[in-house]
Parts: structure tokens; sequence; C-alpha cells
């Protein structure tokens, strides 16, 4: 395994999830990434491990990186707080249900991209949409779904959540 990448979204309103995900070997392009989201810490953008609590991270080790810039405390807590420990849950039950082999986890690791809404104010519903969502980025991720030819079968009825405009046509 080089690289996996899965995607998610789940849920609605302020508090929807949005998960983007590399897995891949640590001495590989997803390690690179790995390595650079924790060394290149930027003002608004702090990564950080996914851990079951502190002292506990998980297994393969996973970064979490924001997809927005973080504004303030309370985002910032929420980002520290629900989705870190949704992510790391996710991984976690990936884990223990064989989405993820055991026998890989020193081998591999997670680049998880979360996206947490400014206005965000349901802590209980980012945690429950973010766990949804990387679940189901992992699991699509291990299976490289979807294939290529369902994208394409899908295609001409795919609808865009957050653009309502026709598809340009090609």
């Amino acid at each position: 395994m080089v690289m996996h990448i899965g995607e998610a979204l789940v849920g609605e309103g302020n508090e929807v999830a949005h998960i983007d995900l590399l897995i891949g070997e640590k001495d590989g392009p997803v390690g690179v990434a790995f390595a650079n989201a924790l060394a290149d810490q930027k003002m608004g953008h702090s990564n950080l491990l996914a851990v079951l609590e502190p002292n506990l991270a998980v297994k393969p080790s996973t970064v979490l990186i924001t997809k927005v810039t973080i504004k303030g405390a309370k985002q910032a807590v929420q980002m520290f707080g629900p989705a870190q420990a949704a992510v790391a849950r996710a991984v976690a039950d990936s884990v223990e249900e064989g989405v993820i082999p055991k026998d890989q986890c020193e081998r591999l690791c997670i680049v998880c991209g979360v996206f947490i809404h400014w206005e965000a104010e349901d802590d209980h519903k980012i945690y429950r949409f973010n766990y949804e969502a990387t679940k189901l980025a992992i699991a699509r991720a291990m299976k490289d779904e979807p294939s290529a030819e369902e994208m394409l079968a899908k295609k001409a009825e795919a609808q865009h959540p957050f653009y309502s405009g026709e598809p340009e046509q090609g």
C-alpha cells in the first residue's frame, strides 16, 4: 500500500462533517505529509494527533489537519474536543473491526482533513457526524472506492450539495 484516499460528507447544518483523508505507509508520501503536518504549524491551522485520551494515541498514527482557518477559542475547542475524539474513535474502531489490518498499524499513518464550521454549536452532532464521516472515509479508502466505473456511471446524475448550477457538459 502506497496511498489510499477517502472522502465522506455526513450530517447537516453548521455541524456537517466533511472528511478528506490519506492512508499510507510511514516511509511513503503519506508519511511525508504526516510529518509535514505536525512540523509545519501555522496560525489558525493547528494540526493535532488523534488521541482517545491524553497519552493514548491511536494506531495507525493519525494527524488531524484543519480544512478551514480556526477563528477563535470556541472553534479550536471543537477541533481539539469532539472532532479529535470522533476521529480517534473512528480510527480505533476501524482497526478493531478489521477495516484497517491490525498487523499494519505500525507501518501506516493517516492524514485526516477535518472541517469545523465557524458557526457550529452542537458538540454532540460535531462528534457524531465526524465519527460517521471518518469511518466511512476510512472504509472507502481501504477499498479504493469509488471505482472509476462507479464514478463514471453516476456522474451524469451527481448533484453537488454546495453548488446547484447546471454542470458543464464536456
